[in-house]
């Protein structure tokens, strides 16, 4: 039971509270496939609240608390609750809670803002795919965000979501390294004038002395660079932004950004990055990093078109029938070596038609590998 909100008198200090707890009630214990009775609402109020109530009171307590989630739901209409009392007067199958069946048991038909289960799903599946977010703060997450459907419903996501294995990051600062990212590329008011500027950092990669710890790349020189965008794939965090030192637009794992500060300094960088399609940024990017930029024709069987397309998109990619078997895609990519090691994943499932450069690049890496054994 939870803790009682009785009174030193024995009298309960929260009478005026007692709509707002029932409604909380619903909110967690009851749905269609739990609906509850009267006598669990009464039992509830008194035994986990230390409030005595009449069931003429409850049944008031629902008339009101209908009319406000309904006036609520409509806000943007402008409903009142004299307007909400009326609807629900001609229309009582709209009210969030109602009485079914001979039982007399009540449920609630749907949730404040028509959030289903499946949203919260969505948003459970979000914290635990987001490699960006501790486990700890996964943890803190979850049951806030499975507090937002019932208790049955929150039981059922937090199994699912713990079944699957995920790889979160270690770096505990990551959302003070969103926040000053963030705050560093705003643009001020007149009140409080602030120009994008630079931001510098130190910035981490894995060393094979110690795998659960990260060291400094650079021998710890720290990074400047102009941010420009965050952006996120495959679950992590990415910076877009100007690098001082390489004088090029470059992306950097948020996570593996410790110790960020700003500098002061207005930002570089502007054409460059109004340069960048961000679609195709990423499309061409991640996954496949650095290299030279080249257009290339790869010839793969049917059954990859759906993959290579979720690769590479449809904006500014020929795909063309080759023959019954096959078909073409003509993308443009980063030339690297993880480039070709993810063509290596499909076998001989894939060829590279040209240009001829390519094709020597590929062989030669290949060649490389065979080399080794």
């Amino acid at each position: 039971m939870a803790q009682s909100l009785r009174g030193e008198s024995g009298k309960s200090d929260y009478q005026r509270l007692r709509a707002y707890l029932v409604m909380q009630f619903f909110l967690k214990n009851a749905d269609e496939r739990h609906p509850v009775s009267m006598q669990d609402i009464l039992l509830y109020l008194n035994e986990d609240c230390g409030i005595s109530a009449e069931r003429r009171a409850i049944y008031k307590d629902i008339e009101d608390i209908n009319k406000i989630l309904y006036m609520l739901d409509n806000a943007e209409d402008g409903c009142t609750i004299g307007e909400a009392e009326e609807a629900l007067e001609e229309y009582p199958e709209e009210a969030f809670i109602i009485s079914g069946g001979k039982n007399g048991k009540y449920h609630l038909t749907r949730r404040p803002n028509d959030l289903t289960v499946d949203d919260v799903r969505l948003l459970v599946e979000c914290v635990y795919n987001a490699r960006f977010i501790t486990e700890k703060d996964a943890e803190r997450l979850i049951p806030i965000v499975t507090g937002m459907v019932s208790q049955w419903d929150a039981a059922d996501l937090e199994h699912d979501a713990f079944v699957v294995d995920r790889i979160k990051t270690n770096n505990k600062s990551v959302m003070g390294n969103i926040m000053a990212i963030d705050a560093a590329m705003k643009r001020g008011t007149v009140a409080e004038p602030h120009e994008p500027e630079k931001i510098t950092f130190r910035y981490q990669k894995y060393s094979i002395e110690d795998v659960k710890k990260t060291v400094d790349r650079r021998k710890g020189e720290r990074y400047i660079v102009s941010p420009y965008r965050l952006l996120i794939s495959d679950g992590n965090y990415y910076l877009l932004g100007f690098d001082d030192k390489t004088k090029k637009m470059m992306t950097y794992r948020v996570d593996r950004m410790k110790d960020v500060r700003f500098t002061g300094e207005a930002r570089d960088g502007e054409d460059e990055a109004k340069g960048i399609d961000l679609k195709n940024y990423t499309q061409r990017v991640f996954g496949m990093f650095g290299g030279k930029r080249v257009r290339l024709t790869l010839r793969f069987i049917n059954p990859l078109l759906d993959t290579v397309i979720d690769r590479f998109g449809t904006k500014d990619v020929r795909y063309e029938k080759r023959d019954e078997s096959h078909f073409t895609a003509s993308p443009e990519v980063e030339l690297s070596d993880q480039f070709f090691s993810w063509l290596c994943g499909f076998g001989n499932k894939v060829k590279i038609v040209g240009p001829e450069f390519v094709i020597e690049e590929f062989t030669a890496y290949l060649d490389k590998i065979r080399s080794m054994y």
